[in-house]
């Protein structure tokens, strides 16, 4: 999905803006409309939902973006979830520099390798060279471990366990996307040290549940669980599991997030070992394991409609707007005040709440405002309202309208919220699983392939036939590739035959294009 880093941001307040003192001038301009419709021009369409939802703005630097705190927020709110997990699995918070040695980055060939084309250099101090350049990290690995050895030394120095929260750079790559392809992103990354494989295995499949969870039940995207194949896989790693989320519109497949056991691959190269109970000298076994802002990116994409962007309730920086109505010849001091007293009435339930009393908007510029920016509940205070000691609220999702009395309000709009965040996972299922298609044979590959499909397919595991694959599927769209192999394996029936090479099948895996 391309987009135009030379577009000038879209005008987010339209011709309202000017705060003009007739109020019928300013209803009739509100300019606040999406030029591009989703179905028929994805790419624009998001480009636009990002800016003129107050969630980014474009960089003088190709690439690079500024997250602005409506989108924050979001990521905020996932990060207090993630950070109360890992507390409760001991990991400790840590923060590494920015910078990494040639020396260090080079000590592992397979990682480097995998990265090379993406590290960004500093080779300059104001007008001088440096006599030997530094790497900006594209990940933490080779700034890390060289330390390891130096904390771990017998057995009871481990599980070593420790995470940080920053960001990384990753220079080279084409068509840069808001939140999905950028040059620097923020992230966090775990890097842990066992002693066995086995815990090291049991920590990949429980930081991958928590990366599920941020997906399924905070983001309200549905996604699979899987192992990447050995193409796929981290550099320099053992093994990859991730979360594979799906648009629909684009039918494209996106890697989540990831959760790697590393073996002891980085043990070797940075001689990272521990002295066990019987004196005896061991290698140790090592995850790491990350999630960026790219799931803000995936949420635009999932739940975004014609009229912007569409925010689950978990992750809104305001869960409900509430806009006074005020009609001629009404109380218009008795709206506010009730407006506010609404929002006293949510915030003391806990509910993020805010009233919009800006007198230089009308009512219909605040409503598409709102929703431009996706709060999930609006609460619309008029003077029949008032008479009635009720509000009336409207839905982002689906626009439905209820009138709640302000004697339940605080319950009711909970309750609300809640069926937001349940009907946008399951409309966004609902969704998904509509573009799945099962598979058996090569033709009817290509021809879920041409209709945008999340395909799974029996697959010999074979890393020549995934080539094979790729080249044969290449084009204008991008080639395919697999997604993930499911760690929830359907039953492969005796016989089953690969899709792709008549070879005996081991794995069903899902496989389509991608971002």
């Amino acid at each position: 999905m391309a987009t135009n880093e030379a577009k000038k941001k879209p005008n987010a307040k339209g011709g309202g803006g000017g705060g003009g003192s007739k109020k019928k001038e300013v209803k009739k301009e509100t300019g606040l409309g999406l030029s591009f419709k989703k179905d028929e021009n994805f790419g624009e369409w998001y480009s636009q939902v990002v800016v003129s939802a107050e969630m980014i703005e474009y960089y003088d630097i190709s690439g690079c973006y500024i997250i602005r705190p409506w989108a924050w927020k979001i990521w905020k709110l996932m990060k207090e979830f993630f950070e109360k997990e890992i507390d409760k699995m001991e990991i400790e918070d840590c923060s590494f520099p920015l910078f990494v040695s040639p020396a260090a980055l080079q000590r592992e060939t397979d990682h480097i390798e995998g990265f090379a084309p993406e590290v960004a250099w500093v080779t300059k101090s104001g007008e001088s060279d440096l006599e030997i350049p530094i790497a900006i990290r594209p990940t933490s690995e080779t700034v890390m471990y060289p330390y390891f050895p130096k904390w771990i030394r017998g057995h009871r120095d481990l599980p070593l366990k420790l995470n940080q929260w920053n960001n990384v750079v990753r220079w080279e790559f084409s068509n840069p996307t808001p939140f999905i392809r950028s040059r620097e992103f923020h992230w966090q990354e775990g890097h842990t040290a066992f002693a066995s494989k086995e815990e090291a295995d049991v920590e990949v499949l429980a930081i991958l549940e928590l990366y599920r969870r941020i997906y399924e039940e905070y983001l309200a995207i549905p996604v699979v669980k899987g192992k990447k194949s050995e193409m796929e896989k981290f550099a320099g790693g053992l093994y990859t599991t991730s979360v594979e989320a799906f648009i629909p519109n684009t039918g494209r497949g996106i890697q989540g997030a990831t959760s790697h056991c590393l073996g002891q691959n980085f043990a070797n190269m940075f001689d990272i070992k521990f002295e066990d109970e019987k004196g005896n000298k061991r290698m140790v076994w090592q995850n790491s394991w990350g999630y960026s802002t790219r799931t803000i990116g995936v949420m635009v994409m999932v739940h975004g409609d014609d009229k912007g962007l569409v925010v689950p309730p978990k992750v809104a920086s305001s869960q409900v707007v509430v806009v006074p109505v005020p009609y001629k010849d009404a109380d218009t001091q008795a709206i506010l005040d009730a407006c506010s007293d609404a929002v006293k009435t949510l915030t003391e339930a806990g509910l993020r709440a805010k009233a919009d009393l800006r007198d230089n908007y009308s009512p219909g510029w605040k409503y598409s405002h709102w929703e431009m920016k996706g709060v999930p509940l609006r609460i619309e205070i008029g003077p029949k309202d008032l008479a009635n000691n009720q509000v009336r609220a409207v839905r982002r999702d689906n626009f439905k309208k209820v009138d709640i009395p302000m004697a339940s309000l605080a319950e009711q709009v909970k309750d609300m919220l809640d069926d937001i965040q349940k009907s946008l996972f399951d409309s966004a299922k609902e969704k998904r699983d509509a573009c799945i298609e099962k598979v058996a044979t090569w033709d009817q590959f290509i021809e879920a392939l041409g209709k945008k499909k999340m395909i799974l397919a029996p697959w010999c595991d074979e890393e020549e036939v995934e080539k094979d694959v790729k080249t044969r599927t290449k084009g204008e769209m991008g080639a395919a590739k697999t997604l993930c192999s499911p760690l929830d394996q359907p039953d492969i029936p005796s016989g089953t035959l690969c899709f792709a090479s008549g070879k005996p099948a081991k794995k069903w895996s899902y496989w389509g294009r991608s971002y």
